[in-house]
This record gives C-alpha cells, sequence and structure tokens, in this order.
C-alpha cells in the first residue's frame, strides 16, 4: 500500500483515514523539509536577536506581555505541555489519535510553524511504529485549537505522559523507547506550534464525513429496496425533475435511485395502476431529502480538505513578516461545518425511520403486520422500528449547534470560542447512530421483499437484498435481532452492499478521493 507523503498541501481525506484505520505509513516530502528549515532559521534568528515574539519570548495568552529570557525559552515550551495537559474523560479512540498524529504533523511540515525537521520526524515515525499518546476526549473549548488533548498527544515526544503500543498502555517514554523512537527536548517555538490547531476536531470530522458518505450511499440501497417492498414508483425520480430543480444533490440521488430500481418485476406489475398515483414523502422525495444531505456532506467535505492541508499555528512564521500573531488556530470554520454534518446526517436517518415504519405498519404496507407470519404470537419487527425511533430521537437532540456557543477562557483575552470539539462528537454519534437506522431499513426491506415474491426488484435493490440475505435469514418466528442488526451494520462497514450493487453493473454515486 502506497505511503502517504506529507507536504502540508496535498494531503486528502481519504489518507487521513487510510492511515487512521488501515496503518499506512507516512514520511515527509523533501520539499516540506525546506520550508521548515527556512521557518526555523527564523525562529532561531528572534531567539538570538531577542526579538518580542509572542510564544517564543513572551509568555501565553493573558501573560503574552511577560517577557521570557533567552535562557528559558526552552523551558517556556516544555511548561506548555505541562500546564496544557490538563484533560479529563474517556480516551479518544486509536484511530482518531492517529488521525490527529497525520493531521498535525502534516500542518507542521507545511512550513509555516518555526519547528526543526527532527520534531515532526518523530510523529511520522510515532505513527509508522504504532506509538499512540493516551489522550483525554474532554477539554477543548476549540479555539488556539485542541489545547489540552494536543497537549497530551504531544507528552511522549518529550517522554512524558502515556501511550499505547502493542496494545499495552505504557509510560510515554517506555512506549517510546520499545518503539525505537528517541525522545527529544524542545526547543524554542516548539511547545506552541504543537498544540496550537484543529487537529483532533479535524480528526473526528474526518473520520465522521468518511462515514457519512458511506452512510448515505447505504441509505440509496436501502431506500430503494423499501420503495419496491412498499409497490411505490420511481417515476419521480425521471431527469426532468432534477432539470427544473438542479441542486446538485437532489440530481445525483434520483439518477443514483432510478439505476437502482431499473429493471424491476415489482415496479412494472403495478405501472398502470392509479393506486399508485404518487407515494409519501418518504418515498417520493428522497432526491430532495437525501440530495439536500448530500451536498451539504459535500461542503463539509471541502471544508475540511482545506483545514487539514492548513497552517493553524499561532504566531505563524512566515517569510519576509518573521512572526505573525494571528487567529489560524480558531475553530469556527470546523465546529459550524460538524454542526451542519450532524443536522444532514440526521435527516439521513429521519427520512430511514419514516420508510421502515410504513414497511411494518400494515395499514400503509398492504403487507403482513411488522412482516411477519403468526402475527400476535410474533412480533417480528415492531421493537427494531423502536430502536430506530430511539436513534432519531436522540439525533434530533445531537444535532443541536455547538458552535453557536461560546464562554471566554484566559481571564476574557481569548473571549470567543468555538466548541468544535463538541461539534465533532455530535457529528461522529449521529453518524453512527444513522448507520444503525439504515441497518434496520436493510433488515425490514430485505423481509418485505421476501414477502412481494416470486416477483423481483430492480438489479441493483436485488443486489442489496442478495447481500443481506448472506448474512441473515428471513424472518420466520420471532428471535433476538440484535444479533441481525449487528451483522447488518458489519456488511456495512465492510462496503459489501455498496460493493455488491456496483458488481451488479449499478452506479451510486461517484467516488471520493
Amino acid at each position: 500500500m502506497a505511503t502517504v507523503a506529507l507536504d502540508g498541501e496535498s494531503l486528502s481525506i481519504a489518507d487521513v483515514v487510510r492511515v487512521a484505520r488501515d496503518d499506512v505509513r507516512v514520511r515527509l516530502a523533501p520539499a516540506a523539509v525546506r520550508k521548515m528549515k527556512r521557518s526555523r532559521r527564523i525562529v532561531d534568528d528572534l531567539v538570538a536577536d531577542n526579538a518580542i515574539a509572542y510564544g517564543i519570548t513572551t509568555g501565553f495568552g493573558e501573560f503574552a506581555h511577560v517577557r521570557i529570557s533567552r535562557a528559558q525559552v526552552r523551558q517556556l515550551q516544555t511548561n506548555l505541555l505541562l500546564s496544557h495537559s490538563a484533560g479529563v474523560g474517556e480516551p479518544f479512540p486509536r484511530e482518531v489519535v492517529r488521525a490527529a498524529l497525520v493531521i498535525r504533523a502534516n500542518a507542521l511540515a507545511k512550513g509555516y510553524s518555526g519547528v526543526r525537521v527532527r520534531l515532526v520526524q518523530t510523529l511520522v515515525r510515532m505513527l509508522n511504529a504504532g506509538v499512540h499518546p493516551v489522550v483525554p476526549s474532554q477539554g477543548s473549548v476549540g479555539s488556539s485549537g485542541d489545547l489540552a488533548p494536543l497537549a497530551h498527544l504531544a507528552l511522549p515526544l518529550i517522554g512524558l505522559g502515556e501511550a499505547e503500543w502493542k496494545g499495552r498502555v505504557l509510560a510515554g517514554a517506555e512506549a517510546m523507547r520499545r518503539a525505537g523512537v528517541p525522545t527529544l527536548s524542545l526547543e524554542a517555538k516548539e511547545g506552541i506550534a504543537l498544540i496550537n490547531g484543529t487537529a483532533f476536531m479535524a480528526a473526528l470530522g474526518c473520520l465522521a464525513i468518511q462515514d457519512a458518505r458511506a452512510t448515505l450511499e447505504d441509505a440509496l440501497i436501502a431506500g430503494a429496496m423499501s420503495l419496491e417492498a412498499l409497490n411505490g414508483t420511481n417515476h419521480a425520480f425521471i431527469p426532468v425533475v432534477g432539470r427544473l430543480r438542479p441542486h446538485p444533490g437532489q440530481v445525483a440521488v434520483a439518477k443514483a435511485l432510478e439505476a437502482l430500481t431499473k429493471g424491476s418485476e415489482i415496479l412494472h406489475s403495478h405501472r398502470r395502476s392509479t393506486h399508485r398515483v404518487q407515494d409519501a414523502y418518504s418515498i417520493r422525495c428522497m432526491p430532495q431529502v437525501l440530495g439536500a444531505s448530500l451536498d451539504a456532506i459535500e461542503y463539509v467535505h471541502r471544508v475540511l480538505a482545506v483545514e487539514i492541508n492548513s497552517a493553524t499555528d499561532n504566531p505563524l512564521i512566515v517569510p519576509g513578516e518573521g512572526s505573525l500573531s494571528a487567529g489560524n488556530f480558531h475553530g469556527e470554520p470546523v465546529a459550524l461545518a460538524l454542526d451542519f454534518l450532524a443536522m444532514a446526517v440526521s435527516e439521513i436517518a429521519n427520512i430511514a425511520e419514516r420508510r421502515i415504519d410504513r414497511l411494518v405498519n400494515p395499514y400503509v404496507s398492504e403487507m403482513k403486520a411488522f412482516l411477519v407470519e403468526s402475527g400476535g404470537l410474533n412480533s417480528g419487527f415492531m421493537v427494531a422500528q423502536y430502536t430506530a425511533a430511539a436513534l432519531v430521537s436522540e439525533n434530533k437532540v445531537l444535532s443541536h449547534p455547538a458552535s453557536v456557543d461560546s464562554i471566554p477562557t484566559s481571564a476574557g483575552q481569548e473571549d470567543h470560542n468555538a466548541m468544535g470539539m463538541a461539534s465533532a462528537w455530535k457529528a461522529r454519534r449521529v453518524v453512527e447512530n444513522a448507520a444503525n437506522v439504515i441497518a434496520i431499513e436493510y433488515m425490514c426491506a430485505a423481509q418485505a421483499l421476501d414477502l412481494r415474491r416470486p416477483l423481483r426488484p430492480g438489479r441493483g435493490s436485488e443486489a442489496g437484498y442478495a447481500t443481506v440475505r448472506s448474512k441473515i435469514q428471513r424472518l420466520r418466528s420471532d428471535r433476538i435481532l440484535a444479533p441481525d442488526i449487528a451483522a447488518v451494520r458489519g456488511l456495512m462497514l465492510a462496503g459489501r452492499m455498496r460493493a455488491s450493487v456496483r458488481r451488479a453493473g449499478v452506479p451510486i454515486l461517484s467516488t471520493r478521493s
């Protein structure tokens, strides 16, 4: 598998996910080395000249007015990591820590942070050796970046904190020793460069946006299966509808749904019936609702793609400007985007739950109640719908934006904060909930398609159905459903439904890098 080269300019969200989840190796690009050496010379000159430069020869935040002597500039950076390692809560998952490491290394590799090449090489070696700092997940207010989490992330570099290595949590120094990664002592500017920035909220965001896109594609397949099981019509998806309201997401979703249901014996069987002149919104308006979610996902993707290739440090070390104190660490762009992502993915789950309800409700489905034989003795998928309802209700609470909140810190110096970590955590949770809702829809839609036999659905719907049935059998009498939900969720995580549909020659949505 190809190594990911870090140059501060070309890291993709897909690269972040591969490093985080597949342990793909990373390396520094030669151009990045040159740029880092250039900015490091500027820092060395500032220290040699005893110039006033925030965070280099001054204290931090409210202490920006306090001058630091040349003899104390190294201790200043170490003290910064110590004092800012004040996080609480459960540690971040391994994949989030790896994503944050590669995002932070890439930001420093951009060459505007003034750190030594050796420092970034140490981050790269930690990733490649599997040294994963133990980082408490709470404590960031999202401006000056993710200060507390990033401070904990940096502790093993200087032989402190804790890190996981080969499945064991060790003292930071011991983990680095066993992995063969030398620790280092911080030089001027390097502590603040390590902890300023949005690496953790962006890490959560990259993983969430990847999963959101996959969940949307699964929602299209499951939605097509439900449409057919409910004797719906795909006539509302014909191209002329999109030409009259050409939102890109709406057009793409309608095209996908029409392709998924193409060749359906079920739809053909009632095409001339006046009974199906138009369907309920959860069927008919899938292009408009899921298309809007797709457009939102594309927007968030663009924001994160910019963010992970940005210099989010303070001060920035810019040739011709020297040390430039600004606000690129502020998490507002990411916070707003991830709040938007939570809302967009909530809608994917909301409309799916309504289709689930229609499938199990005999008064609208015209099928057996709760999709099971011998109703009364058997409850079938009754409570599976309850679970979906619980998840979408939770998502509604999680969709309240965090980015509109703020609380001042640092004695009022940092008087507006983005709260982007809360946005990121909420988005991650919403995506997980939505995926479970879609798993339940897959199960119900497959069961309903069984009840439509011998008529067969469209080629794409049939591929989705067959993949579900490769793991779980048709429900003929009550059984424990939780393992079935987990099994279908596993198929989704592995991309099995999406892959089977594409192998059947049915496009869903174009792939993203």
